[in-house]
């Protein structure tokens, strides 16, 4: 895969998908790799990825399909191995909080399902590991709270160990279980959410349903433990096929356009452990490699010599093992050993190990490949090498001997029914989906399929996948069992070269033809090697590849003529036209080289030829027309000459003649003038005489004025003085009159009388210059005096109160209920969502669609029950692209209601009982999600992601209805940038941003992959 991604294109979006891609490996490595004896990293589970690639050879995305995780080390390893990797990565590289959390201590001996002799590696860091599975898992593109989530059941995986039972007698005789230690009991529960006691119960006691009836039995200690670890290895296995599920969910390719397809396969090799140990683990293993080498030999040794002898090329064939009779010993379905070991699985009544290899012998005796001691067949009776516990299958790889003991049980793999209902009751986000057969609405009294039908039919299917093509085989030969350097065993080498079948297909290559290829291709490559065939061959192809090989003489006995295709025996023949070919296309791109650069300077040529032609006639008729031009501008000037001076001379005649008339217009004027003059002497002599009389008679009166002025203005003063005097002793006497009053208390009168005057002054100014009786005016008069502030603060107050009252007796009922809606939504939103200012001037109407006098929607208003307080279009956003459809949307006090725009057809129609929280951003969006309880009859489909432009009233509405009711709880409004919306079985996190959306300042909604939808808000 690093090759892949090496060799691929460059860019943003294919880096992305190569990272993806590459940082899955780490993952998986880290929850299905284990350290065995024989390799330090190896492969616990089979994997086979399709890689999708575009036309350009970029990769778009990936599927991985794994099979049979060895989920048996999960609660025991064999000596000199441990568990898988991610339990020492967790305890050796995370923080000390996450381990706080995850209620774990770093110390392995601590924990029984970690084997201690071999807990530490030489050349593994495990905590550097843990930060790299960490980056992979945010590459891939896993949450935050999915990871938290994945760490917490690997600590219960680790907690679930180290719980214990003890026996316990009960009087009926029978004895059953109890835990020791409840303390890891409660850890676990703590983690996973589950009531303690609900888990204890199903560890102590088992319930069986037949039809109608349930039985409920206890557990002794042993059937406790096998319960425990049953309970440890399907909690491990289902969450790594969980990991594989979600992998593929961020990695598979988005397009829906033509792709190709390259298969990757990665499995376990065949596995022989020397001391016997080998179980149901090794014996399928071992299925899966005999059934991969058999597509080996059919697609190799067997298909390439029948296509000789199809082609009709002379062979001697070549014999060769072939191993279906092995896979027909195993995947028989009548008497193979996988169909036996079901029936004994289902059969009623007492079943063991003994009794399905009492069976082995019974049917199995006489196969040629199988051994045991108990069989009917003689020759193994005295064998001592195979204990009576065993049998023994001679596979193409050589002998394995199986230990029959549980055989029965791993392939049982059987979860009692009460642990997956106990799970299924945990609050963790992840249990409920690992355990969907405990759901007590679903269940299932049919007995789940054995282990081994379920990898025979995955290797059916992988199989089949295979078949469809084209392989390519990478053999990995182990030079030595001692995982040491330089150090080559030539006996291992070689019997690994025997036994994958290396040997017969270096036979089968040497003996036959290197290179084959049909002669319509070969023709159409090679034809420019013979001047017969080049440019086009008119007849058959086979005809033409003829003689092109006889025209390039090429020996006789280093090819083959087939019926469909060419064989060619040798490489070295292959090179040879190879290189002619080279030669001659070299010499082609010359011929085409000197023809285009001919071609290239001739239409050079004939271009300069046109561009002068074109020059010169731009030339000759620039010269003419510049001629021309010069010639007539010198006629202009001569005809603007001779035109100036016939001017000039009539202008002189006119000028004289008009001299003339105007010298006797002259003198006639100054005749006339010398006359007006005279006139105009003569009458202002009469009117100077006439003024002076007007000037002395005037003189005379203005002296007759003044003197009777004078007169009057003395007479006056006289009396004014008078009235002084009299005035001043008036004065005096009330002044002595009234002396007797003012000398006690005098200034106290005269501060009372001066402060009643201001405060009568400053009252008639207030008066004056009242605000107005708007509540919203915060004008008030300026103080006139500083020791008036607390009083002219105070009357203010009482000013504003009294004005208040005045305008909220205007109000009516519904005018009250509007300005309480604006009041809560201010609660909620003020200084919280960036919307909420441009609402506070919109009022409330509630209707906006008019559904009780709008005819289209009379049948939805009376599906209707209850009143509707709102009614309005809203979008509802489509998680699958992010695009939004027209919905209507109608709110009551116990539920509300989506509908159709167009029809009026009822989508949705939800209780508020069933509403948990309502989740918003603080952006100026109207993007809102409906959240639904877990549980409900309504959260089938999932929550609600909705946008409107009235927001801010549809969610007071729905807040002050969940607040008014004494029967449901408060509906809770979150803001947030990040939140997550349930989508039927999935979680997509809605992330608000601020940008410039593509399609202008509008709010843009885009899918950014299956779990995250991202909003483009307009920054403000």
């Amino acid at each position: 895969m690093s090759y892949v991604a090496a060799v691929c294109g460059k860019g943003q979006e294919v880096n992305k998908v190569k990272e993806q891609l590459l940082q899955s490996n780490p993952v998986l490595e880290a929850f299905g790799n284990a350290k065995t004896v024989r390799n330090d990293n190896s492969s616990r589970f089979g994997k086979y990825m399709d890689i999708e690639f575009d036309f350009k050879g970029d990769p778009l995305g990936g599927v991985i399909s794994n099979y049979l995780l060895e989920k048996s080390r999960v609660v025991k390893q064999p000596r000199g191995e441990r568990n898988f990797h991610i339990f020492y990565q967790l305890l050796s590289g995370a923080s000390d909080d996450t381990l706080k959390k995850l209620k774990l201590d770093r110390d392995f001996s601590k924990y029984n399902y970690l084997s201690l002799d071999s807990a530490t590696v030489n050349g593994l860091d495990d905590a550097a590991s843990f930060r790299t599975v960490r980056n992979a898992m945010q590459i891939v593109g896993f949450m935050e709270d999915e990871v938290q989530s994945i760490l917490e059941l690997v600590a219960a995986v680790l907690k679930l160990g180290n719980i214990e039972f003890k026996p316990e007698s009960r009087c009926n005789g029978f004895d059953e279980s109890r835990i020791k230690d409840k303390n890891d009991l409660k850890e676990m529960c703590e983690l996973l959410g589950i009531e303690q006691s609900v888990l204890e119960r199903a560890f102590s006691f088992r319930t069986v349903e037949a039809k109608m009836e349930k039985v409920s039995t206890s557990l002794n200690v042993a059937q406790a433990y096998y319960a425990r670890d049953a309970l440890a290895k399907n909690l491990y296995s289902r969450l790594f096929s969980w990991l594989v599920n979600r992998i593929n969910e961020s990695i598979k390719a988005q397009t829906k356009t033509h792709k190709k397809v390259m298969g990757v396969l990665d499995i376990y090799g065949f596995e022989i452990f020397e001391n016997g140990d080998n179980s149901f683990e090794q014996f399928i293993i071992n299925y899966c490699n005999e059934k991969l080498q058999q597509i080996f030999i059919e697609l190799t040794l067997r298909e390439e010599q029948e296509e000789y002898i199809r082609e009709g090329i002379e062979w001697t064939n070549i014999e060769y093992f072939n191993n279906a009779i092995i896979c027909d010993l195993i995947e028989n379905n009548k008497n193979g050993i996988l169909a036996m070991l079901d029936e004994e699985c289902l059969r009623p009544g007492t079943v063991t190990d003994e009794t399905f290899l009492d069976k082995l012998n019974t049917v199995c005796a006489e196969h040629q490949h199988f051994e045991s001691r108990q069989s009917k067949n003689s020759k193994f009776l005295t064998d001592h090498s195979l204990p009576h516990n065993c049998f023994r299958i001679q596979h193409y790889a050589g002998k394995v001997l199986y230990r029959v003991e549980g055989f029965v049980d791993k392939n049982n793999d059987l979860l009692y029914r009460d642990l997956s209902q106990a799970m299924y009751k945990a609050n963790h986000s992840l249990i409920k989906i690992l355990f969907p057969e405990g759901n007590p609405a679903k269940v299932n009294l049919k007995r789940p399929p054995t282990a081994g039908f379920q990898f025979r039919a995955s290797v059916g299917t992988l199989m089949k996948n295979l078949l469809t093509k084209n392989p390519n085989y990478i053999r990995c030969i182990k030079p030595n069992d001692k995982k040491a350097a330089h150090i080559f065993t030539d006996s291992l080498v070689c019997h690994q070269a025997r036994y994958l079948g290396l040997m017969e297909n270096v036979r089968v290559r040497r003996a036959g033809y290197a290179f084959r290829q049909p002669y319509e291709p070969c023709l159409e490559r090679y034809k420019m090697l013979c001047k017969q065939t080049w440019p086009h061959w008119k007849g058959p192809a086979r005809e033409g590849v003829e003689v092109l090989l006889k025209n390039l003489q090429v020996r006789a006995e280093d090819f083959a003529y087939g019926r469909s295709k060419i064989f060619i025996r040798n490489p070295r023949t292959l090179f040879f036209l190879e290189e002619k070919r080279r030669q001659c296309l070299e010499d082609l791109a010359t011929l085409i080289q000197k023809i285009y650069r001919g071609w290239k300077c001739r239409t050079h040529f004939l271009l300069l030829k046109k561009s002068q032609v074109v020059v010169a006639a731009w030339y000759r008729r620039f010269a003419q027309q510049k001629k021309y031009q010069n010639i007539r501008s010198s006629a202009l000037v001569l005809q603007s000459f001779i035109r100036g001076w016939k001017a000039r001379k009539l202008l002189r005649e006119l000028k004289h003649k008009k001299r003339c008339e105007e010298a006797v217009t002259t003198i006639s004027a100054y005749w006339h003038g010398t006359q007006a003059r005279w006139e105009l002497r003569r009458l202002k002599e009469e009117a100077r005489n006439k003024h002076a009389v007007s000037v002395i008679w005037a003189a005379w009166l203005g002296t007759k004025a003044r003197r009777e002025l004078k007169r009057l203005k003395e007479e006056a003063r006289r009396k004014h003085a008078v009235a002084v005097i009299w005035a001043y002793w008036l004065g005096l006497k009330v002044r002595r009159e009234y002396r007797k009053f003012f000398r006690a208390n005098a200034g106290k009168k005269i501060y009372d009388f001066t402060i009643q005057r201001i405060m009568q002054k400053y009252f008639m100014g207030l008066k004056k210059t009242m605000p107005s009786m708007s509540p919203v005016d915060k004008s008030w008069p300026a103080r006139p005096y500083g020791f008036l502030d607390g009083m002219h603060q105070e009357l203010r107050r009482i000013f504003h109160l009294w004005r208040c009252k005045k305008y909220r007796s205007q109000f009516t009922e519904e005018k009250k209920a509007t300005y309480e809606e604006k009041l809560a939504a201010s609660e909620l939103f003020k200084d919280k969502k960036a919307l909420y200012p441009s609402s506070v001037g919109q009022p409330f109407k509630g209707d906006y669609v008019e559904i009780t006098k709008n005819p289209k929607y009379q049948k939805l208003n009376s599906l209707v029950e209850d009143k509707v307080l709102l009614a309005d279009v809203v979008s509802k956003i489509n998680r699958a692209n992010g695009k939004g459809a027209p919905r209507i949307f109608l709110l009551t006090k116990k539920s509300f209601v989506l509908a159709d725009q167009k029809t009026g057809q009822v989508k949705a129609s939800v209780p508020l009982l069933d509403l948990s929280s309502v989740s918003v951003s603080t952006q100026s969006d109207g993007f809102f999600a409906l959240k639904l309880k877990e549980g409900s009859t309504s959260a089938a489909k999932g929550d609600f992601l909705l946008s409107s432009d009235r927001l801010i009233e549809i969610i007071t509405k729905l807040h002050r209805i969940g607040a008014a009711s004494a029967d449901r709880n408060q509906i809770n409004i979150d803001i947030s940038d990040e939140f997550l919306v349930q989508f039927k079985q999935d979680k997509v996190c809605v992330k608000f941003i601020q940008g410039t959306p593509k399609n202008g300042n509008g709010v843009a909604c885009k899918r950014k992959n299956n779990r995250l939808l991202e909003v483009s808000v307009p920054s403000p």
